[in-house]
């Protein structure tokens, strides 16, 4: 983490704020594209529109000339409306509905996800003759947040719906992975590689003739852990793709959280600092934000955010830190707390570093009435 004081910080200093607010500079998304560009080389980026649907970061990245990942109609729509390019969208849900395939086709997009032969069945009713690349399980992640069995087909079914794909008239074009989001090091990637390449290489094999490779996401952001440059880091993981699978023609990228979460700072409040029992080691930190209204990735304390107060003169204690509703599981970290000042008060001021992905749509619209996040955009 850059040791000066951010954009995004720098703007929350000379302002107050009655609510949560997430201060986004587009600018350090711009900055992010060209770096992970730069390092990813022929590999094109097609943003995880889910990571932040913010406005203006799309209309940014359709003037960079980003491609884009899009989950769900209304964001097609959303990429559509800021001018992308519908060649320019992958319908990366492997779970879609008829008529949004259907939509997506009128639209002109030509590449759709799938990891079953209804999926497939669907795509070729609704999309005849359009592209489509297999999502695989990753078996072993050693990310901070690894994705689940939900999404993804088994290495032996694999082959089969590439065959499905075929008979039905569409274009099996290759395969989807991701070694799951929060990715530390480009090291992690290799056991993955190793599992996606011989099923490549198999497939080649019985005579598909695979030219695509989508290779998901998972590139970091700083939260506290070193973290490798984004173009060091991404130039490392095609450094091993080229190793495992020669020339793939097309390789595709799908950033989100490592694209745009270091370019979001959220401006917070400390509610109140208490003690269960006088003898407690530890405080509770409550805040005007919790699981409910921007941090649900506090979920199973996978990511930890980054806390910065303008209290302090070095003195630190260890705190668990709720959020302000009126449901026991809005706890955000308690197995690991986190060390704040030992003067910290309710009223003060608290940033939350790197909160630029995954906080402002993950959330509820208003539970126990405390609002979503504002946002403010440089």
């Amino acid at each position: 983490m850059p040791a000066h004081v951010s954009r995004a910080e720098a703007y929350i200093a000379t302002r107050s704020f009655g609510r949560p607010t997430l201060v986004l500079d587009v600018d350090a998304v711009e900055a992010q594209y060209r770096a992970l560009a730069t390092g990813l080389g022929h590999a094109r980026i097609h943003y995880a529109v889910k990571a932040n649907p913010q406005a203006e970061i799309i209309n940014r990245l359709v003037r960079l000339g980003s491609h884009f990942d899009a989950a769900s109609r209304a964001e097609i729509e959303l990429c559509l409306d800021h001018g992308a390019d519908p060649a320019r969208i992958s319908f990366g849900n492997t779970v879609k509905r008829p008529s949004d395939i259907a939509f997506a086709h009128r639209a002109g997009l030509r590449l759709f996800a799938a990891d079953a032969e209804e999926e497939l069945e669907k795509i070729a009713k609704h999309a005849p003759g359009a592209e489509v690349y297999i999502r695989l399980i990753v078996e072993a992640s050693q990310a901070d947040w690894p994705l689940s069995r939900k999404f993804g087909c088994s290495k032996d079914k694999a082959l089969d719906l590439l065959g499905v794909a075929k008979a039905l008239g569409l274009n099996p074009r290759g395969f989807s992975f991701h070694v799951g989001s929060q990715t530390r090091q480009a090291a992690m990637w290799g056991p993955t590689l190793d599992h996606i390449a011989q099923l490549w290489s198999d497939a080649q094999a019985a005579g598909f003739a695979l030219d695509l490779l989508n290779i998901g996401g998972g590139f970091p952001a700083f939260y506290g852990e070193a973290i490798d440059e984004p173009t060091v880091y991404a130039a490392a993981v095609m450094d091993q793709i080229r190793a495992r699978f020669g020339n793939v023609p097309h390789v595709m990228a799908e950033p989100g959280r490592g694209l745009v979460a270091e370019a979001g700072v959220i401006a917070a409040e400390v509610l109140l600092v208490s003690r269960k029992s006088d003898r407690d080691l530890h405080r509770w930190v409550y805040l005007d934000i919790g699981k409910f209204s921007g941090l649900a990735e506090t979920m199973d304390e996978a990511i930890r955010y980054q806390f910065v107060t303008a209290r302090g003169d070095g003195q630190t204690g260890p705190c668990i830190m709720a959020g302000p509703s009126c449901d026991s599981a809005d706890v955000l970290y308690e197995k690991k707390m986190v060390d704040l000042p030992l003067d910290l008060a309710g009223g003060d001021r608290i940033l939350i570093r790197n909160c630029g992905a995954y906080t402002t749509t993950y959330a509820t619209i208003g539970f126990n009435g405390f609002p979503p996040l504002d946002v403010v955009v440089i």
